[in-house]
């Protein structure tokens, strides 16, 4: 009969994730917070939530990817910055509420576990935690072979937070007058890449190892930088002055993501002109021949988050941001209307 089948015979090898685990385990220390019980290795992750810091407490919790950024990550074979991605999706929805992210969770499929890069995709995720100001307290590596080749990965996580339930920001809270305050992105973050690739990599058949004087690096350096994470940022912005909503610009872009916080009856009319997209979505522009409205719902254009802020605190809240060397314009103003768009956009980007 020869010998009997293994797990290992079947393309998944235990050996291999215990090894992970071990080259894990420092990056996942570094991003502890005193509310932490334990370390990874157990069944599930233990943390203790400070009741006695809250008068009413709200627990909120956000799951997402990074979508196909991941085959520009597994194309340069840089793995690295995609966890800072992954924390920044999850995070930043956190804090759109008004919400402190606590800890997160992540999960790792691939085809086959490669100990270090595993290592390497984990650091990037410490790293992004320790931006955020919460814990990595645990996760789960499924390897899956026949499903996923040996190469391929795709990754996922879930982050609590918590927010005093008379502070939770939103379109409760935002009124005629109150001033649209647009903060910078990076670069393309984590969103479009399906349209990024199809373009550059399908159409134009760029190579991601090509330098680009626009960029002044490869276009895979640029395809790769990852997402700025707003959390510790909007969370001081918040305490610090009167900040009604935030919203999260992932997919859908600038208008769909706006009007979730923009209440019936309000719209927010927005100028094109107050800022100047970053040269990579001119790149992409040119190269697929994308229209604005297509541009403008896949990519962020240059604007990650977006605070609503009361009229009078404007001046302070852009000073705070400037002093954390995040750069923020005035998009525009929030008005009363009875058109049914809760968000409009004029004019015309400046050199775009």
């Amino acid at each position: 009969m020869g010998p009997g089948a293994t797990y290992a015979g079947s393309g998944v090898s235990i050996a291999a994730g215990e090894a992970a685990v071990d080259l894990i385990r420092p990056f996942t220390d570094r991003t502890h917070r005193p509310e932490v019980v334990g370390s990874i290795g157990g069944f599930a992750s233990l943390f203790r939530l400070p009741v006695h810091k809250f008068r009413d407490p709200l627990l909120a919790s956000s799951s997402d990817g990074v979508g196909t950024k991941t085959a520009i990550a597994q194309a340069m074979d840089v793995h690295h910055t995609i966890g800072i991605d992954l924390v920044a999706m999850v995070v930043d929805d956190l804090v759109a509420c008004g919400a402190e992210p606590l800890f997160l969770q992540d999960y790792i499929a691939c085809g086959k576990v490669e100990p270090e890069r595993i290592a390497s995709i984990v650091s990037g995720i410490a790293d992004g935690c320790v931006q955020a100001g919460c814990s990595l307290v645990g996760g789960e590596t499924a390897e899956h072979p026949g499903l996923m080749a040996d190469e391929d990965y795709d990754l996922a996580a879930t982050a609590v937070g918590v927010v005093e339930a008379d502070l939770v920001l939103g379109p409760d809270k935002v009124r005629p007058g109150d001033v649209v305050l647009g903060l910078a992105s990076s670069g393309v973050h984590a969103n479009g890449y399906s349209m990024v690739r199809h373009v550059l990599l399908d159409i134009a058949r760029l190579p991601l190892d090509g330098h680009v004087e626009e960029f002044g690096r490869t276009l895979g350096e640029e395809l790769l930088e990852p997402c700025r994470i707003y959390a510790l940022d909007c969370l001081n912005l918040a305490r610090e002055t009167d900040v009604h909503a935030y919203a999260h610009i992932t997919g859908g872009g600038l208008v769909s993501n706006l009007a979730r916080v923009i209440p019936a009856g309000l719209t927010a009319r927005l100028d094109r002109q107050s800022w100047t997209p970053l040269p990579v979505f001119g790149y992409i522009a040119g190269h697929g021949r994308v229209g604005r409205e297509e541009m403008e719902q896949a990519f962020n254009m240059g604007i990650g988050m977006v605070a609503v802020v009361g009229a009078d605190d404007v001046d302070r809240a852009r000073a705070i941001l400037t002093a954390r060397h995040l750069p923020a314009v005035v998009l525009g103003t929030v008005e009363k209307s009875d058109d049914a768009a809760r968000v409009t956009l004029t004019g015309e980007h400046p050199r775009f």
